[in-house]
């Protein structure tokens, strides 16, 4: 797992899931505990990826090909571990993280067609060895979750992004996909039925990270997680 005195945990899911949503609600309620907390996002979150960000999302690199774009993700994340996240579980902090790798293994990997060779290859370099101590995956239908990333789209005027304009057969496949991540890795990952009241998957998301914090509200090691 991460391997360093703070705690990663990264969300994931399909479109309109709520993943940003409940990265802020855990955070408020962690560093209402005295925890110092990193809120971050992929693609982006360190001063390279944020570079490449807009280039993915916006469909620019769209033309060169699946391929092309899973490289991309991969150089993003590369530095999004090195001069962001492995600095900051260094330091003991809670790394909170809205998308990581199993993200690219959906949507470039399953949905993109790409052998799992090569996808695995990319991991591999991109996260150099940091990977999640707890990946939570919203689960919800593929239907609701465009729906309500459309509703968001249209509130704050934006245009959807590369990929929440793809197919709803398309979306219900990622949905899939990360059930059976889940599923492969169950010490890693746990699911959340994404369909509850936004206070009751903050409660299921707070239960399930709190036996996990490598330190307590005081900044001292908590004695179970060292031993």
């Amino acid at each position: 797992m991460a391997a360093a005195p703070g705690l990663f945990v990264t969300f994931e899911g399909g479109e309109g899931a709520g993943k940003s949503t409940q990265i802020r609600l855990l955070a408020a309620a962690l560093r209402a505990r005295g925890l110092t907390v990193l809120m971050t996002r992929e693609p982006g979150g360190s001063k390279g990826a944020e570079a490449v960000r807009h280039v993915l999302l916006s469909g620019a690199a769209e033309p060169y090909g699946i391929r092309m774009e899973a490289v991309l993700f991969a150089a993003a994340r590369s530095d999004h571990v090195e001069e962001v996240i492995r600095p900051a579980l260094a330091a003991g902090t809670v790394v909170l993280c809205d998308r990581f790798m199993d993200s690219s293994r959906v949507y470039q990997g399953i949905t993109g067609n790409l052998e799992p060779s090569f996808i695995e290859a990319l991991e591999r370099v991109a996260v150099n060895g940091v990977v999640p101590d707890c990946t939570i995956i919203f689960d919800l239908s593929a239907a609701i979750g465009l729906e309500r990333a459309r509703r968001r789209g249209a509130g704050e005027s934006e245009t959807p992004d590369r990929f929440e304009k793809e197919e709803l057969e398309t979306h219900e496949k990622r949905r899939e996909a990360f059930l059976d991540i889940a599923e492969r890795e169950p010490l890693r990952c746990r699911v959340v039925d994404a369909t509850q009241a936004q206070d009751a998957i903050a409660a299921k998301v707070l239960a399930l990270v709190e036996p996990l914090l490598p330190i307590t509200a005081h900044g001292r090691q908590d004695p179970e997680r060292v031993s």
